[in-house]
């Protein structure tokens, strides 16, 4: 191919190979296996696919380097080998695909979530992606393939990063699902004006769905867009066919809708998932049979984005009596507890409705273990929120949810007056009643603030007008104890970054920790409410001195605790302790939540009772 890539797909279409994966899978690859390592291990395997894809007449042909990233290389243990395998692929590929085919260099998701919605910058990903480029562009590749994307801000660093490298040309795909938006639900109106203005050569979709879905996305688009479009369909959805996932598009089939495709303005068109060079013979005989020119569109220039109307969120004060509370800088008590196992929640409530006479300020609702059938934590804030009266403060964790259903959750909570959330990541699950129980983790707490803080705008995930904005207040946690100090305290500022309005902490055991905490983290420049738990008993203290991370009790306190189970009163002695502990933190925080054992919930109100006492001693 002597012809630039760009001159010859703007004079006709260009037809791009299949799946290579579902290639490999079919030689006996295991999907546990790096595919990208067999550019080093399996060479003949990987050139044997790129020869079958140019003699089934593929005009551009991928390296096998979709997931030879450092991040998903670093899985199989093989980041130090990153470029070797994408120089070798490179290399395959140019080999095969000789004079009769471009070569694209094919580049990936990192396979984690990038800012707004995790913990790795943009910064960071555009560095990785371009360290992958540049071992790509020394194999010779002729153009670059950004594939299988659904979050635009990663496809924007990945474009970034190849852009830095020079000038070779970028097809920037993203995945969507039948309804046309990206799996995140960014729809075709945002996301394409997004991709033009950053430089994308080629733009398009890929994957995840079948020709029939893609289609309609791909009239979308094209209304949207003049310049040059992509399209590489799965083969169908895939069926379970004893164990193995089974394409069952023919490619007749996928033939019939490369017409379609073509006469939409796409100029670059091949397949994904499922698609073999049986398919792709067969999208090359339909491209060949369109007369020159019927992709008939000329324009460059994409249609101009809509404009989001302004949304004023609503002040904090005005959120809940918790945020309005924490506004006008008044102290508060919180009490923490936990969802019940089983259906019965009559015990709890009950207890509830004590708290709130007791004058403790709103009730945390913990996510708690997964041991057991339990009660969610929504559904125990709601039922206490609709029949005691007292505020809830939910703790969401992002630990069981994927990122579009935690938006469901959140705005389904919100409809049922829940405004106060205390977002956290949540702990991977332990062995326990189901063994076989898995976690999610699609975003962590970070991600999760952005999302609220979108909602807060007005704003879905996808950048799209809710028609009002929610009113959470959103709090974050932080352990002024962690065993990474520096971590924690650079994931704090990153919270508060996001959009975090307090902080509340982990159980503290020692003034002087929140103090130097605070200290190094300073300025936060939101409310912090301490964490104080009361000690039930000396296994309790010494299984959370000796076993649990992140927790410090001093030595003293464990003396006295010692002391006092010897005479038989631990739990008195545990109290005593969680009061003192809340007039010494008083000075240093606006407001204590109490841990209290589930059935002594009483405890909550002594230290409260103990904290207004100690204060009216203090000022007299």
């Amino acid at each position: 191919m002597t012809r630039p890539f760009l001159e010859a797909l703007d004079s006709r279409v260009l037809v791009c190979d299949g799946a290579m994966g579902t290639m490999l899978y079919a030689r006996g690859i295991f999907l546990n296996r790096s595919f990208d390592e067999l550019n080093l291990t399996q060479p003949d395997l990987v050139a044997e696919v790129h020869q079958a894809y140019v003699r089934a007449g593929a005009d551009v042909i991928e390296t096998n380097t979709f997931g030879a990233n450092r991040v998903k290389l670093a899985t199989f243990g093989l980041a130090e080998k990153l470029h070797d395998i994408n120089l070798q692929g490179a290399r395959l590929a140019r080999h095969a695909a000789r004079e009769d085919a471009y070569v694209a260099g094919a580049i990936g998701p990192l396979g984690i979530r990038v800012e707004p919605w995790g913990k790795t910058g943009l910064d960071e990903a555009e560095a990785w992606f371009r360290e992958q480029a540049l071992a790509l562009m020394e194999g010779g590749v002729d153009l670059f393939i950004l594939e299988t994307f659904r979050d635009v801000s990663e496809l924007g660093a990945a474009i970034r990063a190849v852009r830095s490298l020079g000038s070779l040309p970028v097809v920037a795909q993203v995945t969507t699902e039948e309804d046309g938006n990206s799996l995140d639900g960014t729809p075709p109106e945002d996301f394409v004006p997004a991709l033009a203005a950053l430089g994308a050569d080629v733009l398009g979709v890929n994957c995840s769905v079948g020709p029939a879905a893609m289609l309609e996305t791909v009239e979308r688009i094209s209304r949207l867009y003049g310049g040059r479009l992509s399209a590489q369909p799965n083969a169908g959805r895939p069926r379970d066919v004893e164990g193995r996932n089974i394409y069952l598009c023919s490619p007749e089939y996928m033939a019939s809708y490369a017409r379609r495709f073509i006469l939409n303005g796409v100029k670059l068109v091949g397949g994904c998932c499922g698609t073999t060079p049986e398919h792709i013979r067969q999208i090359k005989l339909a491209v060949r049979s369109l007369a020159p020119g019927m992709s008939a569109r000329t324009a460059t220039v994409p249609a101009p984005a809509g404009a989001v109307p302004e949304i004023s969120p609503v002040p904090r004060e005005a959120k809940s009596r918790l945020a309005n509370a924490l506004a006008r800088g008044e102290f508060v008590v919180l009490a923490r507890v936990t969802p019940p196992k089983g259906l019965q929640c009559d015990a709890l409530l009950a207890q509830a409705r004590e708290l709130r006479i007791r004058g403790i300020d709103a009730i945390q609702v913990s996510e708690g273990s997964r041991t057991g059938a339990r009660l969610s934590a929504l559904s125990v804030a709601v039922l206490i929120g609709q029949q005691t009266g007292i505020e809830t403060l939910l703790n969401y964790t992002c630990r069981d949810h994927s990122l579009l259903g935690m938006q469901s959750d959140l705005l389904g909570a919100h409809a049922m007056g829940l405004r106060n959330l205390l977002v956290t990541t949540g702990e991977p699950p332990r062995t326990g009643d189901y063994q076989d129980a898995t976690a999610v983790f699609d975003v962590d707490s970070i991600g999760l603030t952005n999302v609220l803080t979108r909602l807060n705008h007005g704003l879905d995930i996808g950048g799209k007008p809710l028609g009002a904005p929610t009113a959470f207040h959103v709090g974050v946690a932080a352990n002024p104890c962690a065993l990474n100090l520096d971590e924690e305290r650079r994931r704090l500022r990153y919270k508060l970054e996001a959009g975090a309005e307090f902080i509340v902490t982990h159980p503290v055991f020692d003034p002087a920790d929140l103090a130097a905490f605070l200290e190094r983290a300073a300025p936060v420049g939101v409310p912090v409410i301490a964490g104080v738990r009361v000690l039930e008993s000396l296994r309790r203290a010494e299984f959370l001195a000796n076993e649990v991370p992140g927790v410090r009790i001093p030595a003293p306190a464990l003396d006295r605790m010692r002391q006092a189970e010897a005479e038989g009163r631990g739990f008195e002695e545990g109290l005593a302790l969680a009061r003192e502990l809340a007039v010494a933190l008083r000075p240093m925080a606006q407001g204590i939540q109490v841990w209290a054992p589930h059935e002594r919930l009483d405890a909550v109100g002594v230290v409260a009772l103990g904290l207004a006492t100690g204060a009216r001693a203090t000022a007299s």
